[in-house]
């Protein structure tokens, strides 16, 4: 599994290799043991343009998903490209005090989401979101520890 972790943000410090971990876990979790995956951290402008640009809303959001390559193709020597996972600090720390969690826990479940985005998973109708939030659950629980 190759993962590039970038921090564009320096707000708040971000644990590159933790999330690093956390992202590796989920995708073998997932039954993904070849590919390429990016993790992003950016701040809360470039988090606004980057939603603007893709989804036509013009305020930043806390994660954004862009799927590359689909994790159903044949397996030959070309890696497979994942996608990137973009993630606002800013917006993980308004969200965790809005919930209550820690800003680590916040990230944590970012992380998780983004990386069920690529994988395919969605939220767009209640039947899959319901599979959606089950599967976060149960890889906060085996595969975050905080």
């Amino acid at each position: 599994m190759n993962s590039e972790i970038s921090a564009e943000h320096s707000a708040n410090s971000i644990d590159k290799s933790k999330w690093e971990k956390l992202a590796v876990g989920t995708l073998q979790a997932e039954g993904i043991h070849t590919g390429e995956l990016n993790l992003i951290f950016v701040d809360s402008e470039s988090m606004k343009e980057l939603n603007e640009n893709h989804l036509g809303k013009s305020e930043p959001t806390d994660v954004l998903a862009f799927p590359l390559d689909s994790v159903d193709t044949t397996p030959s020597e070309t890696p497979i490209l994942l996608g990137d996972v973009i993630i606002c600090p800013e917006k993980a720390e308004e969200n965790a005090q809005l919930q209550n969690k820690t800003f680590e826990e916040e990230i944590a479940l970012l992380v998780l989401h983004g990386i069920l985005h690529i994988l395919g998973y969605d939220h767009a109708h209640t039947d899959e979101k319901v599979v959606m939030k089950k599967r976060e659950e149960q890889l906060m629980s085996e595969l975050y520890r905080s």
